[in-house]
């Protein structure tokens, strides 16, 4: 006689799907900052290329702008993030204690 055996079922494990923090960072806001700080660039670039190149603009104006952007614009276009509502109304908490 044939002996029979159980079989094992395979274990099913599911995996937990962790959820990426940078899933939706960026967001429409974020891109247009970013296309604004881009634009500054070509046009710092630009007149930093006006001949000749001892003109006001080539040395005084160009490196200000471009010194804005890649300090200010570029970081902001980055960092830059929208509250949601629950941030909102944590904000909203601790305005109305502090009253």
């Amino acid at each position: 006689m044939a002996k029979t055996t159980k079989r094992r079922t395979a274990h099913t494990t599911t995996k937990k799907a962790f959820a990426s923090p940078f899933t939706i960072y960026m967001n429409k806001q974020n891109y247009f900052i970013l296309i604004t700080a881009t634009v500054l660039l070509i046009v710092g670039y630009f007149v930093m290329s006006i001949d000749p190149w001892n003109s006001t603009p080539a040395i005084v104006i160009s490196p200000i702008i471009l010194l804005i952007v890649y300090i200010l614009i570029v970081p902001a276009a980055i960092l830059y993030k929208k509250k949601g509502p629950e941030q909102k109304a944590e904000g909203e908490e601790v305005a109305s204690s502090k009253s």
